[in-house]
């Protein structure tokens, strides 16, 4: 019944958080401050001038990807007037060619370095470089390229003041987007870990998938942490609405510690209580959890007010009672003690994310309220300043620096692409340029993703074009189809690059019907360039300067040992010191998921390069793996501090392996920067010498600290077996 259900609900519930999305209401922006100014004037018969505002709205949206918006106005500001400068240098020297070529490769050279700045800045680079290219072949009179450019310069400045007209008028709308973004991302992840209850599955599989969504979740809660401690309204005002959003994204972290937590030995499991069928109750109570979360998510986009679901209340209850019935008959021993304790110790857990997920809908009732509590956070100490120094430039100008390499590569592809560009008899050859421009990434991988993505995206949208332009005359019609293909490639160009380029192509080929330079020889034209364009970018970025992963392994691997050491030490903390520093903590625990979600990613991108530069494949999955597991049994002891009472009031005893469990990461970290090749013999402290007495299965904290010394000693042994 439940499957049914969310088969009629899901795919409509998607389209409307599509709808209600940052993502869409990006395209909408970017697509009326685009096409408004050329419509306008359009109407007074001066679209010439249109097109040339609309150019400048174009190159300056080109950076205003979601953000806090000092820093999308700032980036804007900054745009407006690097093309207004780059227009008229460009308009003024393009009648030679060698000059322009030349200022092209410096300009492509100094642009690119901008990502050592962050991406914001690269967009800054990539928009400059835009309008260059855009420029390159369109010569006029010094007279006029003064007024085009002045054209270019009210176009930014348009697009500029709406972006800002529209975050005054609802400034909390995009918190409350990506807030919501962040909460499906952990609803999936949720959904995800639920698969581990079910029969018969593919366990590496699963938990590959759960790596990658982990790198999700971080990357959409670090965007809402960056949006809500740096947005005024939210920091200083401290509004009702500003409180709240700060509240439910407090608990959502605190919530996905507490899923990471819940890790076990799934096999030994099934192997157990397969044929009692209580694991699928786990299942459905865990996804029944997630369309909570979902509604949650929803709310936030919608402004309603989310209700918890009955049926839930009452599937925790009935889980509940079904293991209380199994430890009860389970007199003749048919279920071993240790796997009854943990079953009711993973229904303690999915009670905890239960009473965390009901005080978040809790906070619903009081959105509005001014009595609202303020969530506890020192938001300056999780703020990372971004400097723009120059010393930071000319650090980065050795060919050490993958960004150095990557600019180099960018500087030679984007000199090639012109030389072919200027010899072939192609009228909008500058389609060549563009594509190079936004498929060179810093890494092979990135390129090569890019590169597919966009072949893909521009032969399918060229097909469509062509028909569309080929069997519908009726303008109207064709006005509403650009208008769509529009705010698809401007909605889709974050979510998903194929679908953007595959509505872009169409768009083009309509938008220069509409010009009156529509047919079929331009949709071929427009692939052929692309192909050319894709072609040098993938094969410079395999031969020229290559940046391969493994180059960068050494330091994720050592930055997550790190990580996972200082979080370890701040929970060991609430046992032997009684002292817990709230924010101490909780910025080991975001560390930790730095340094996770970029090491589980590189490991990801490693699998798109050549087989030669996938170095230590096996040994760096194993790694990631353990790492993994390592955190989550921290976040497990932490809770158990938390959220328990126990059998021991002292746990001095357990110094010794705490200690070790630090000098077995600390020896890790110096495997890997040193390079050892060999395994000292470091001794394992166990349990029975701690002088606890330990009943096993229900001791839980003992078995914790032994269990994180085990898997830190795992990942000791592991590094002696890599070498980079």
């Amino acid at each position: 019944m439940l499957f049914l259900y969310m088969q009629i609900r899901q795919p409509i519930r998607n389209i409307q958080d599509f709808l209600l999305s940052t993502y869409f209401a990006d395209g909408l922006r970017i697509t009326i401050g685009v096409l408004l100014p050329s419509l306008i004037l359009a109407q007074f018969g001066m679209l010439t001038y249109g097109m040339t505002l609309s150019l400048g709205a174009l190159c300056v949206s080109v950076v205003d990807s979601p953000g806090p918006m000092v820093h999308r106005r700032n980036a804007m500001f900054v745009t407006t007037v690097l093309i207004f400068v780059f227009s008229i240098i460009t308009g003024l020297t393009n009648k030679s060619h060698y000059f322009i070529g030349f200022l092209l490769a410096i300009s492509s050279f100094i642009f690119s370095m901008f990502y050592i700045y962050g991406v914001r800045a690269a967009s800054v680079g990539t928009a400059v470089l835009l309008i260059m290219v855009l420029s390159i072949d369109d010569v006029r009179p010094w007279q006029e390229v003064i007024s085009h450019s002045l054209m270019v310069l009210a176009g930014s400045l348009w697009y500029t003041g709406l972006s800002y007209f529209v975050y005054r008028l609802r400034p909390f709308r995009l918190v409350q987007q990506s807030l919501s973004d962040s909460i499906l991302e952990v609803a999936e992840f949720l959904r995800e870990k639920a698969k581990f209850y079910h029969r018969n599955n593919n366990y590496d599989k699963t938990y590959a998938d759960l790596l990658q969504l982990q790198v999700s979740v971080h990357e959409k809660q670090d965007a809402v942490r960056e949006l809500l401690f740096r947005t005024r309204e939210i920091v200083r005002d401290s509004s009702p609405e500003g409180r709240f959003l700060l509240l439910v994204f407090v608990d959502m972290v605190d919530l996905f510690e507490q899923v990471m937590s819940t890790y076990y030995n799934y096999q030994q499991l099934h192997d157990q209580f397969d044929k009692a069928g209580i694991l699928s109750d786990y299942e459905m109570a865990i996804k029944r959890i997630s369309y909570a979360l979902d509604d949650i998510a929803f709310a936030l986009k919608s402004g309603g007010k989310p209700v918890i679901s009955k049926r839930l209340l009452i599937e925790i209850e009935r889980l509940k009672i079904k293991i209380n019935n199994l430890e009860k008959n389970n007199t003749n021993q048919e279920y071993s003690t240790i796997g009854i304790i943990a079953l009711k110790n993973i229904e303690v857990n999915i009670e905890n994310i239960l009473s965390r997920v009901k005080t978040i809908f809790s906070y619903f009732k009081v959105r509005n309220n001014k009595d609202i509590r303020q969530a506890e956070v020192d938001t300056e100490k999780f703020i990372k300043r971004q400097k723009f120094d120059f010393d930071l430039f000319k650090e980065n100008l050795t060919y050490s620096s993958s960004t150095f390499r990557h600019s180099l590569r960018v500087t030679v592809v984007m000199s090639l692409g012109f030389i072919v560009s200027q010899m072939l008899d192609f009228s909008h050859s500058y389609w060549i340029l563009l594509t190079i421009l936004v498929i060179s990434k810093p890494g092979f991988s990135l390129t090569k993703e890019r590169n597919y993505q966009r072949l893909i995206g521009t032969t399918v949208g060229a097909f469509i074009g062509m028909a569309v332009v080929s069997y519908i005359h009726d303008k109207n019609a064709l006005f509403v189809i650009l208008l769509i293909c529009m705010v698809g490639s401007y909605s889709f160009q974050r979510k998903n690059y194929v679908v953007s380029v595959l509505f872009m192509t169409p768009y083009i080929l309509i938008l220069f019907d509409f010009l009156g330079m529509g047919s079929i020889a331009l949709a071929r034209e427009r692939i052929y360039d692309t192909f050319i364009g894709s072609g040098i970018a993938l094969l410079a970025s395999y031969s020229l300067f290559p940046t391969w992963e493994h180059e960068k392994l050494k330091e994720a691997m050592t930055d997550i040992i790190k990580a996972n050491k200082a979080y370890y030490e701040q929970v060991v903390r609430l046992y032997f010191e009684k002292i817990y520093n709230r924010t101490d903590y909780k910025l080991a625990r975001k560390e930790v998921y730095v340094a996770t979600a970029n090491l589980a990613s590189l490991f990801q991108r490693m699998f798109s390069e050549p087989k030669s530069k996938q170095l230590f494949i096996k040994e760096v999955h194993q790694f990631t793996a353990l790492s993994h597991l390592l955190s989550s049994y921290v976040a497990t002891l932490s809770l158990y501090n938390k959220e328990h009472e126990f059998t021991f009031e002292n746990f001095d005893a357990l110094k010794p392996i705490a200690q070790n469990t630090d000098y077995l990461l600390d020896t890790a970290i110096n495997n890997l920067i040193e390079g050892k090749n060999t395994i000292e013999n470091v001794p394992l402290i166990r349990l029975a010498d701690t002088g606890l007495k330990i009943v096993e299965g229900k001791d839980l904290v003992p078995e914790q600290f032994d269990l994180i010394q085990k898997v830190a000693y795992d990942i000791y042994k592991l590094t002696v077996k890599v070498k980079i």
